[in-house]
């Protein structure tokens, strides 16, 4: 079994090319977006990802729209021009 060190991942995202910075803030807007989404579901008291569309509480339909903008917004990281 391989020893994994994190510390050589986040050394190497910190020397990448900075090109890699519009598609590296594109996945942490997108992760930010789902705990949102799954702390929105947790308040309603349902659990992300096992509630059926259809016949869904109003509460879920809303967690979902709003996660639907949120990961339009993050879009929007991937056209951007990168520093």
């Amino acid at each position: 079994m391989k020893y994994f060190n994190p510390l050589i991942l986040f050394s190497t995202l910190a020397l990448a090319p900075s090109a890699l910075a519009g598609p590296f803030t594109y996945g942490v807007c997108q992760t930010g977006c789902n705990v949102v989404a799954v702390a929105c579901y947790a308040a309603a008291g349902f659990t992300f990802g096992t509630v059926a569309a259809v016949g869904a509480p109003s509460a879920i339909v809303a967690c979902n729209s709003a996660l639907g903008t949120c990961s339009a917004g993050c879009a929007a990281l991937l056209i951007a021009p990168a520093p």
